[in-house]
């Protein structure tokens, strides 16, 4: 597998407002969205952040609003964007990862496989063509991805 560049990063809130607060108005990050998912592409070292609910990331991942109990809740999720996404997945569950959600297109044009890292945090592997310059295959660095 080839790791190409983070696509995006951020903490997964349960107190959505309180998070806004602190990362949108006492450190200053632009936040855009709205309470289900707050995010911007306008901070220097990152291609995405956002603030992701819990209750986004479990529908991401098993299609209910709840995570389950049977796993460690993650505190935050990072995207690695690869080469393949179906051949990465594919290596993982080789290597005895379990995977949470395999190679899924997403309506905004991104394809993720979701894991949980050792530590907890919410990997994700995507192929992000939003995030891609022209020369990587994908448009400039001004779409949106979740």
């Amino acid at each position: 597998m080839k790791v190409l560049f983070v696509a995006g990063f951020g903490p997964i809130v349960s107190d959505m407002q309180a998070n806004q607060v602190f990362y949108g108005d006492v450190l200053g990050v632009p936040l855009e969205g709205d309470e289900s998912y707050l995010f911007t592409q306008h901070l220097d070292g990152v291609k995405h952040f956002a603030l992701w609910p819990l209750s986004g990331a479990a529908q991401s991942c098993f299609g209910t609003e709840v995570w389950p109990d049977d796993l460690l809740a993650p505190q935050g999720w990072i995207e690695f964007d690869v080469e393949d996404v179906a051949a990465a997945t594919t290596e993982l569950e080789s290597k005895g990862y379990r995977v949470l959600l395999a190679t899924r297109q997403e309506p905004w044009g991104q394809t993720v496989t979701r894991l949980l890292g050792p530590e907890g945090l919410l990997v994700g592997i995507t192929y992000t063509p939003s995030l891609r310059s022209e020369q990587e295959g994908g448009q400039t660095n001004e779409g949106g991805s979740q």
